[in-house]
């Protein structure tokens, strides 16, 4: 539209000219669309590109596991069959936990005996044929403290009047070559104070026997190690730490994938093993002794480190020769244990060697 000519435009040139703004026009309302009617036919399946359903978690964790953003865990189901190897070389063991009412095998009690035996092919260091399962509780006599009934979930109603079935303990280590629990110096002593057949067979430590830091494990923890796996478990309860042990021991070890835990303990069982006293270490010595993994003992006023071979022992001498006696003249003592003895709280054979 032009503007309109008026005395206003010829009085005042400089103003700016104001064009009217045209009416708005109004639209129509649409019609609604017409839907179709609803179909009784299923809904087409999704692509096979859709993506994951959440009907199947399954398919969502390995999604997850694919990304680098993302750690998937799982539950760890028990595993009670293993392939059989006919012909095998075998070896018979037992993976065995306790839950007990405290920690003084002199004045404690189990609660709780869980052992898992099974053959194992030493070409592989993996279990063959059928897993047999031992699980039962035990009246202790006396009240479970509130600590251990809060840890462990097992009152005082659950093992009333309960006691271990001595004749299914003594069949599943009828002819068992090795027992091994993730802390043998705390279970051993409770079981032979229990059964004294325990005593007779050979032990050995998945915690202290098996360098998992040099794995780059960052913790001996069996839950921490289960974890590493992308495995939880209810843990303090002594068969899932049987079977959450089982799992670890078979699993091919991080460094070294050809072998694995369970193989490497084996071994070691096969081994001697030193305790070694550093006796009249240097005062200013203490802290390469520490990092080195040595221990003080208060009660015998030494320091205290484990050799689990000749060859560890000999490498051990070279080191306390070079780090801590200098050229001065310098003998330590040696505890020498085997399988039978390791863990218990009997003594092996004492002797001095010169360094």
């Amino acid at each position: 539209m032009t503007p309109r000519h008026d005395m206003t435009a010829d009085l005042f040139p400089d103003l700016p000219v104001f064009v009217p703004l045209e009416k708005p026009q109004v639209r129509k309302k649409a019609k609604p669309l017409a839907l179709p009617a609803p179909s009784l036919r299923p809904d087409p399946l999704p692509a096979a590109n859709a993506g994951p359903s959440a009907s199947d978690p399954e398919s969502l964790a390995r999604t997850l596991q694919a990304h680098p953003d993302y750690r998937v865990l799982r539950r760890l189901v028990p595993r009670l069959e293993w392939p059989d190897i006919p012909g095998a070389l075998r070896l018979r063991v037992v993976v065995l936990d306790t839950e007990t009412t405290g920690l003084d095998p002199a004045k404690d009690k189990i609660i709780e005996l869980a052992m898992l035996r099974c053959e194992v092919d030493l070409a592989t260091g993996l279990p063959v044929g059928r897993v047999e399962v031992f699980d039962e509780l035990e009246d202790p006599g006396m009240p479970i403290p509130a600590e251990v009934q809060a840890l462990t979930g097992i009152s005082d109603a659950d093992v009333a009047g309960k006691r271990l079935d001595a004749q299914r303990v003594a069949a599943l280590l009828e002819g068992a070559d090795l027992v091994i629990a993730h802390n043998a110096g705390f279970d051993r002593p409770f079981c032979e104070a229990r059964f004294a057949l325990f005593q007779d067979i050979a032990w050995a430590c998945s915690f202290a026997d098996m360098d998992w830091k040099a794995q780059g494990r960052s913790s001996q923890k069996l839950e921490s190690l289960a974890l590493e796996l992308g495995l939880f478990y209810d843990a303090h309860r002594a068969e899932m730490d049987c079977h959450a042990l089982l799992a670890v021991l078979t699993a091919p070890l991080p460094k070294e994938p050809a072998t694995n835990a369970l193989a490497t303990l084996i071994a070691a069982s096969r081994q001697p093993a030193y305790r070694l006293s550093a006796t009249g270490a240097p005062f200013e010595t203490k802290d390469r002794l520490k990092a080195r993994g040595y221990r003080w003992n208060a009660e015998q006023r030494v320091w205290q480190t484990r050799a689990g071979s000749d060859t560890a022992l000999d490498a051990e001498l070279l080191w306390l020769r070079a780090q801590v006696y200098g050229t001065r003249a310098a003998s330590v003592a040696l505890e020498q244990t085997d399988a039978l003895v390791r863990y218990s709280k009997r003594n092996g054979d004492f002797s001095e060697r010169s360094v």
